[in-house]
């Protein structure tokens, strides 16, 4: 991955994160490692954390951005997942897998959450 890539990236996380605190979750984890994987961001919002996969794109000629999480990155998912919940979890929280799609286009930001995109693999 060259360092334009990464930064753009990181870019979209930061939008992602910044869109989520402003509808009420508070990110616990940006980045989280396990191994080779990683889960971008983790959120709270009551007892619910929600594992979050962001996918940034400059333009939609490769289609919508959340249709970019496959099966293979589901279950590398999945495995990160199981690793935080194994170090932080806790009683009575609940989980699921978001995928959050930022598209910058044309100076514009278009944001796309979609809440329980998959269930553990």
């Amino acid at each position: 991955m060259t360092q334009a890539t990464n930064a753009f990236g990181e870019l979209g996380e930061r939008i992602a994160a910044r869109w989520l605190e402003r509808s009420g979750w508070k990110i616990l984890a940006r980045r989280f490692r396990s191994g080779r994987r990683d889960i971008d961001l983790v959120a709270q919002q009551g007892d619910l954390i929600a594992f979050v996969e962001v996918k940034a794109r400059s333009g939609d000629e490769f289609g919508d951005p959340v249709e970019a999480v496959n099966h293979r990155k589901q279950r590398e998912l999945t495995k990160s997942a199981q690793t935080w919940i194994d170090r932080h979890g806790t009683a009575g929280e609940s989980y699921r897998f978001d995928v959050l799609g930022v598209l910058m286009k044309e100076r514009r930001v278009f944001i796309r959450h979609v809440p329980g995109a998959f269930t553990m693999a």
